[in-house]
């Protein structure tokens, strides 16, 4: 084969790809660029309207951002709500995953509907039911509770205190994410040959041995999948948090971010900050999944 027809066969995947760049790159890259432009802008209702000319504030919204303490209050919660959230949807569907191996056919088959119906459902319809489940007035769970002896959960409002708020959006959250986490990760271990998981069964090695020792290690890039999209979804979910929080808690005490920014940008005008808070939440997504790959990387060397 001659350098032009390997040159020119180098670059015929690219040709292929081209046209899916194309359409990525007007879909994503021209509206970050807006983002990232607005948020060095002095951009307000005043701006949005022309009553006012719009001017460059160059790092002045990001400073405002960062000496503001409420900014910093929701950035915390954020980075543990969504850590929180991607560990249990990835243990939650993990052990379900194995779970689907062990059953016959007809109950795998109603867990997979049943966790598929769960996935289907749009956020603002499964936070409705949540929320009318952990109604204080004609919930059933805190009937069920106070029926088992419980006390104090007699009228308990869930939403009304910080933790149990968070503590309430976490299960919705899990609730609704975990089906792409098991069919995914059931997926993995149905093409691990069965030899594999026989003679490590033979040597001894218990259930959660064969999970550590040999499935994880095999399902590595499926496991990173999953866990990137677990960060992506959970770090800006937006919709659960509104809905049963009403908009951020009691004094904006269960915000995050994306509802921070939202708050910012539609209900105080501020969209240059809104756009500011969503190039930093950006900036944290990019850095979590380049170390978390360069992370899984080093790992797949080592071994």
């Amino acid at each position: 084969m001659s350098g032009r027809q390997h040159g020119a066969g180098r670059w015929t995947p690219w040709l292929y790809l081209a046209p899916a760049l194309v359409v990525l790159g007007g879909l994503l890259l021209y509206p970050i660029y807006q983002l990232g432009l607005i948020s060095f802008l002095e951009y307000t209702q005043a701006q949005v309207s022309g009553g006012e000319p719009t001017s460059f504030r160059g790092l002045a919204n990001y400073r405002e951002l960062f000496t503001d303490g409420q900014f910093r209050q929701v950035l915390a919660a954020t980075v543990v709500f969504a850590a929180a959230c991607v560990a249990a949807t990835l243990a939650v569907g993990c052990a379900l995953a194995v779970l689907l191996t062990k059953v016959r056919a007809l109950p795998r088959l109603a867990l997979m509907l049943a966790a598929l119906g769960a996935w289907a459902t749009p956020a603002v319809t499964g936070s409705t039911v949540w929320l009318f489940l952990f109604d204080p007035d004609f919930g059933p769970v805190d009937k069920a509770l106070t029926w088992m002896g419980l006390s104090g959960f007699d009228g308990y409002a869930w939403t009304y205190d910080r933790y149990s708020a968070f503590a309430l959006v976490l299960l919705e959250i899990v609730w609704c994410s975990f089906p792409f986490v098991m069919v995914t990760v059931y997926a993995g271990i149905r093409a691990i040959p069965d030899e594999v998981l026989e003679a490590a069964a033979l040597d001894g090695a218990s259930q959660w041995r064969i999970w550590r020792d040999v499935m994880a290690p095999m399902l590595r890039p499926i496991l990173m999948v999953v866990t990137i999209q677990s960060v992506i979804w959970d770090f800006k979910v937006f919709t659960q948090i509104y809905v049963m929080t009403n908009g951020g808690g009691i004094a904006g005490q269960n915000m995050t971010l994306n509802v921070y920014a939202y708050q910012k940008a539609f209900a105080s005008s501020q969209y240059s900050l809104g756009s500011a808070i969503g190039v930093v939440m950006l900036l944290i997504l990019l850095t979590v999944t380049v170390g978390y790959l360069r992370m899984l990387r080093r790992q797949g060397e080592e071994i």
